[in-house]
């Protein structure tokens, strides 16, 4: 099986072959990917997978409502915990997207309606045949970048915002010779 080359041993495998470019439209599992992503901002998605099921007892399971009420006390405690990330700007950024995100969702019903609005409501299915193809921003990625900052969300930077575009299947960037680019099973049935 000739899988996407970043994908060569646990847990990437098992990421790559469930859940990598598979369409998320939960608002709960969207919020996940959004604060993952920033958490890995200089780390390498390996250690963040490493750290995902700690990340999710600790932020309630990623419920937006539940993050956005955590306090700067409990900050303070989640700064120690080695399970996590432990950067201060990212654990204050995981907060307070949660608030933007139910800000969001008060205006357009849910998350998942606000951000699939920068790919039209379908996945992109790109054709890449290697790794250096694929790019690490686009402009889709730039434009949600620039309207998430506008809306308060802080680490969601265009590369950042790409590679979140292609954990939640809004992009499928599985290369053209990966058995899961042709893959037409989607998760997050249900919206929020």
């Amino acid at each position: 099986m000739e899988r996407c080359p970043w994908a060569k041993s646990e847990p990437l495998v098992t990421y790559h072959d469930l859940e990598w470019g598979v369409p998320v439209h939960d608002d709960r599992t969207l919020f996940e990917f959004l604060v993952l992503e920033g958490a890995q901002a200089g780390l390498s998605w390996e250690t963040v997978l490493r750290k995902r099921e700690r990340y999710r007892k600790v932020f309630g399971e990623f419920e937006p409502a539940t993050v956005a009420r955590i306090s700067p006390a409990r900050i303070e405690r989640l700064l120690a915990d080695p399970g996590i990330v432990r950067n201060r700007a990212k654990v204050e950024s995981a907060v307070g997207n949660a608030r933007a995100l139910l800000a969001l969702r008060e205006e357009f019903g849910s998350f998942d309606a606000w951000v699939w609005r920068f790919v039209d409501g379908e996945p992109i299915v790109n054709r890449w045949r290697s790794l250096g193809d694929v790019p690490a921003t686009t402009q889709r990625s730039e434009l949600l970048s620039r309207d998430l900052r506008k809306c308060g969300f802080r680490f969601v930077g265009p590369t950042i915002c790409y590679a979140f575009m292609q954990a939640v299947g809004m992009v499928n960037d599985h290369l053209v010779q990966c058995p899961w680019h042709d893959r037409t099973s989607h998760r997050g049935a249900g919206k929020h």
